[in-house]
């Protein structure tokens, strides 16, 4: 009996400390990833009203490029791999544990702003997560954590940047520990994740930083035949992510391959964008593309606009420009959403909703994050379709989605074979 008594004032004695380090360690990184996210998007809103009121801007695109390129080439190190980096360290896997620079900041947030100034077709979550992983990285080296606790710390700091550029702090707490790795969620990064996630949020917000959120109308009511649209949908919502993702990488293979300087391969991945908008004359493919989202939930978009938003984020990004590929998917999800629900007869905003994060889940492999943004952006009301959309997309999408360093702890291809 004394023997158990001992075990359990030993057990909450470690779970005293794990809470209260956590609070700790969390609370820091989540105060400064969220003034960060605040500054970042407060400028992110003043560099695209100036493109929007200065249209010649996009004509300097490529040479946007070429200095972000220049940049990274020149100081950045292996804060080049960006997102794929903070990714790695989290897993905790590399043989050699690499540093996450404080210069990372710095150089994500300036080719952000450079690239959505000019017109460059991207997101906002990748920077975000960035100043996270090296926010993270900092405060790790700063108080020599063990490499247990770093590698906790650094996918609190994730959280902390994909929570306060959304508004999602529920999502970005799952996010972080299901993006790591396909098939396996590192749950004892649970509760400084969602500390971390919160109080970033929370400190967003103060600084008075508000976040979007859209309406799906109302809820269909379950039948037989909406379930089989439902599932076609989601079906194509997983292909769309994969499709992303393939040609994403497959831009940047080639682009790598016929331009060995990084400068010139940017400065030519404008004018490709550039030469894009003339052909097809307009621009509602530049930039976040947030009217298109908007357009999507009225049935407004055109059939092949999540197509037109898909190249374009995908050469803007294989050319090396810096962003983020989540929004851009929200784009692509919603207005194929949009698109389907006309065709399939489904309540259009109904279907871009479903779209916004089928999409997403699928192109990113983090199918319950996924559903839990969906309830944190559009309530609760539509939980079920959520869930399953989610999931079939992840289902349908592969083991290869945007990021290269995700790994593949169990391939859907192998989920029901007989050993």
């Amino acid at each position: 009996m004394n023997t158990l008594k001992q075990l359990k004032q030993k057990e909450i004695f470690l779970v005293s400390c794990y809470f209260f380090k956590s609070i700790f360690y969390s609370s820091i990184v989540g105060i400064i990833v969220g003034s960060l996210s605040a500054f970042f998007l407060t400028s992110l809103a003043t560099v695209t009203t100036a493109r929007l009121n200065n249209p010649w801007l996009i004509y300097l695109l490529p040479v946007g490029g070429a200095v972000i390129s220049f940049l990274y080439w020149k100081f950045g190190d292996n804060a080049i791999r960006g997102n794929n980096l903070v990714i790695q360290e989290a897993q905790g896997q590399s043989t050699k544990q690499e540093s996450i620079p404080k210069r990372l900041i710095p150089l994500t947030l300036f080719g952000t702003l450079i690239t959505h100034l000019f017109g460059g077709s991207a997101g906002r979550e990748g920077t975000a997560v960035q100043m996270g992983g090296s926010v993270a990285d900092a405060v790790g080296r700063l108080f020599h954590l063990s490499k247990i606790d770093r590698r906790i710390v650094l996918i609190s700091g994730m959280s902390a940047g994909f929570s306060s550029v959304f508004g999602t702090p529920i999502a970005g707490t799952l996010f972080a520990m299901e993006v790591l790795a396909i098939g396996y969620v590192r749950q004892e990064a649970l509760f400084p994740s969602l500390w971390a996630a919160l109080i970033a949020n929370w400190v967003t917000i103060a600084w008075g930083v508000a976040h979007t959120h859209y309406d799906m109308g109302a809820i269909p009511e379950a039948n037989p035949l909406l379930i089989v649209k439902l599932l076609l949908a989601a079906i194509l919502f997983g292909f769309t992510g994969r499709l992303f993702s393939w040609l994403t990488s497959t831009v940047k293979a080639i682009m790598t391959n016929w331009f060995k300087n990084p400068v010139l391969k940017s400065f030519i991945g404008g004018l490709i964008v550039i030469l894009l908008v003339v052909i097809i004359g307009k621009r509602d493919y530049l930039g976040l593309s947030l009217p298109l989202i908007d357009q999507a939930f009225l049935g407004e978009t055109g059939h092949f606009d999540f197509l037109g938003k898909l190249i374009f984020t995908s050469i803007t990004l294989g050319s090396g420009f810096q962003g983020g590929e989540v929004t851009p998917l929200f784009t692509i999800g919603a207005t194929l959403g949009s698109t389907l629900g006309s065709i399939l007869h489904i309540s259009i905003p109904f279907l871009a909703g479903l779209g916004f994060i089928g999409v997403f889940s699928g192109a990113t492999n983090t199918p319950v994050a996924c559903f839990i943004m969906g309830l944190e952006l559009f309530g609760v009301g539509a939980l079920p379709y959520l869930f399953l959309v989610c999931v079939v997309s992840y289902l349908f999408s592969g083991n290869q989605g945007i990021y290269e360093t995700q790994q593949v702890y169990l391939r859907k291809g192998h989920l029901f074979e007989e050993e």
